[in-house]
């Protein structure tokens, strides 16, 4: 994954919010450490006690209440450590959401949806125990690990030595084994982010795969991308598995050594019993917390990894942050614009304005130049060959990408002025495909205006044309829907749609290809309902259908990029050879599909009384004279990509 660099202190930031939890698990943590450490010392006493026959009930009490306190503040310990982890996540998780879902698009489409996923549910998963549980153990063990070597050094010095040069060794071995563990573990995150990456782009495409029969094809892919998950994570069980081992190893030469030489020492006189009985107790001490030590450096190496992805998805571009396609930032003047040289349209300002505005996805082309205007009330339709641009002139509109050069006047103002919450006020999205959501068909139409009064939600939907589909709904408005609409037809969706960019109220509408999934009668319906739209205020129509591009007010044709002509229908018949070739295929089209129905509802003599094109348009069948004919690959079609 490819981003930004994350925000620095990001981490700190996060942990910082939980430090009064943390402190408190420490400094708990700290006093068990200190009940733990002290309890050979009392063990040694409570020998020489017995071997003096003096009391040794206070010393057994003693003894009991050290070991209740040890479980006491040992557990309260762990949660309060564990509590802040869970905060962490909880506030991980909802930062990171914010981040994604404000992320600028250009940058957020290069990345996989799936891998994505799984940095914001299984990498922050990681972070808490690598922040949170592996780094409390690593310090709580850590002091007992110095205050027993301490302890043990006050006792006697040579078999400290004697224990350390066994466990110097193992602890070396230990700490390689580690760093291999954290390599290892973030290429396992790299291959899970992967497979669930892949996951996500079959299940989102589902009723193509099985159209497809690629049911077989799509298995053997994902096999292929969890075997190499597997493969990764059986290295990271294999260095895991070895890190407790090696350390025993030590530990285990390192007792065999004491009590050989302290037993010996001890049958000389030069080492008493309970000295030896408290340095051996503590050599027993530090078993379970140096292993506990290095098995959590291996889990804190295995989070380290998560922390990576997770402050690599952190550093997402956000949509306002200020740098533009251009490198320039808000204010500097390098964007052109009002006050930056450029004087405002004479009448007031257009509803929307393209100023010699360039853009492309990454080195490629697609907008070079495009300048035109849209006026603040009435239909305008852009038409062209599928991939002209006319889809990214909504984008751009909308910014959900930047122009490379030039500028995107909104009411008068550089859209790269404004705030998106600014520009999505103002502007009305009906996408081609019709994004509808699991939820209520409420839930749906107010998603941009939860907070709409009924009667704009009824205005809303009879405008759209929504209104009987809504009285033949089992539960009207609160009919639930399943993911991607399921429960409406395409159409039915598409006037969904419709009907919750009109509730937004906004003062420019774009439709990409709205009617595109429509019946002749809701189209018919749609069209009505956007004349009247259109005399309150700008309604811009992507559209391949004639029939909505010849009640357009104004038309601009879009050709390789630029735009190649601007005007009404009939000026475009008699000015552009494109417009004309585009619109004598349509009308042909129509009166073959007209002929079809007739003759369908006919008996199969006489001559056919359907309209022919020319008729239709007042143009000849065929192309006019001088202009080729037209190629089958610049017909347009409803659905294809542009």
């Amino acid at each position: 994954m490819t981003a930004a660099p994350a925000p620095r202190g990001l981490i700190r930031e996060l942990t910082r919010a939980q430090r009064r939890l943390l402190l408190g698990g420490v400094l708990l943590g700290m006093a068990g450490v200190v009940s733990t450490l002290v309890q050979p010392q009392i063990v040694s006493r409570l020998i020489a006690a017995a071997g003096q026959h003096r009391p040794v009930a206070g010393l057994i009490t003693l003894l009991a209440v050290l070991f209740l306190a040890d479980a006491a503040l040992s557990s309260t310990q762990g949660y309060l450590i564990g509590r802040a982890g869970e905060n962490i996540v909880r506030d991980a998780r909802v930062l990171l959401a914010g981040k994604v879902l404000r992320a600028d698009l250009a940058h957020l489409n290069a990345q996989r949806q799936g891998d994505v996923h799984t940095r914001l549910v299984g990498d922050t998963a990681l972070m808490k125990i690598a922040l949170t549980q592996s780094l409390a153990q690593i310090i709580l063990n850590g002091l007992v690990v110095v205050g027993g070597t301490v302890m043990m050094a006050l006792i006697d010095v040579w078999l400290l030595l004697l224990t350390v040069g066994c466990l110097g060794v193992a602890s070396a071995a230990s700490v390689w084994l580690a760093r291999g563990l954290r390599k290892a573990a973030l290429v396992n995150r790299e291959d899970t982010g992967e497979f669930g990456a892949d996951l996500q782009r079959v299940l989102a495409a589902l009723p193509t795969v099985k159209a497809a029969s690629a049911e077989g094809r799509e298995e053997s892919r994902l096999a292929r991308l969890a075997d190499q998950a597997r493969r990764s994570g059986n290295r990271v069980t294999v260095l895991n598995a070895l890190l407790s081992p090696v350390l025993n190893v030590g530990l285990q030469a390192s007792l065999a050594a004491v009590m050989g030489v302290g037993m010996a020492r001890v049958a000389t006189g030069s080492l008493g019993v309970a000295d030896f009985t408290a340095f051996t107790m503590y050599l027993f001490y530090l078993v379970s917390p140096l292993v506990l030590v290095f098995i959590s450096i291996g889990v804190y190496q295995q989070g380290r990894a998560a922390v990576q992805r997770v402050d690599e998805l952190a550093g997402l571009p956000q949509e306002d942050d200020p740098v533009f396609g251009d490198g320039s930032a808000p204010g500097d003047g390098s964007a052109p614009g009002y006050g930056s040289g450029i004087p405002a349209p004479d009448g007031g300002h257009p509803a929307v304005e393209f100023r010699d505005v360039g853009f492309g996805y990454g080195d490629r082309p697609v907008l070079e130049g495009v300048s035109f205007t849209i006026p603040r009330r009435g239909l305008t339709a852009l038409v062209g060959v599928s991939g002209a641009g006319k889809t990214t002139v909504f984008q751009l509109i909308e910014r959900f990408y930047r122009p490379g050069h030039g500028a995107v006047v909104l009411d008068g103002k550089d859209i790269a002025h404004l705030s998106p919450a600014e520009i999505r006020g103002r502007v009305g999205y009906v996408q081609q495909d019709s994004a509808a959501m699991r939820g209520t068909l409420r839930e749906n139409i107010v998603y941009a205006a939860p907070d709409a009064a009924d009667a704009d939600i009824a205005e809303a939907v009879e405008l759209a044309g929504l209104a009987d589909v809504v009285a033949a709904l089992p539960d009207g408005l609160d009919t639930r829907l399943g993911d991607q609409g399921i429960g409406l037809s395409g159409g039915q969706r598409q006037r969904l749609c419709v009907a919750r960019a009109l509730l937004q109220k906004p003062a420019v509408i774009l439709l990409d290809e709205a009617t595109a999934h429509l019946d002749s009668d809701a189209e018919a319906a749609l069209r009505d309902s956007l004349r009247r739209i259109a005399r309150r205020r700008a309604v811009v129509a992507i559209a391949h259908r004639i029939s909505t591009v010849v009640e357009a007010d104004r038309i601009v044709v879009l050709d390789a990029g630029r735009v190649r002509a601007v005007g009404t229908h009939q000026q475009l018949l008699q000015n552009d050879g494109l417009y004309r070739r585009l619109a004598t295929a349509q009308f042909a089209d129509n009166a073959l599909a007209g002929s079809a129905a007739g003759s369908a509802a006919r008996p199969a003599a006489g001559p056919s009384t359907a309209p022919s094109a020319g008729s239709a348009a007042g143009l000849s069948a065929g192309p006019p004279a001088g202009e080729p004919s037209p190629a089958p690959s610049a017909l347009p079609t409803a659905g294809a990509a542009r």
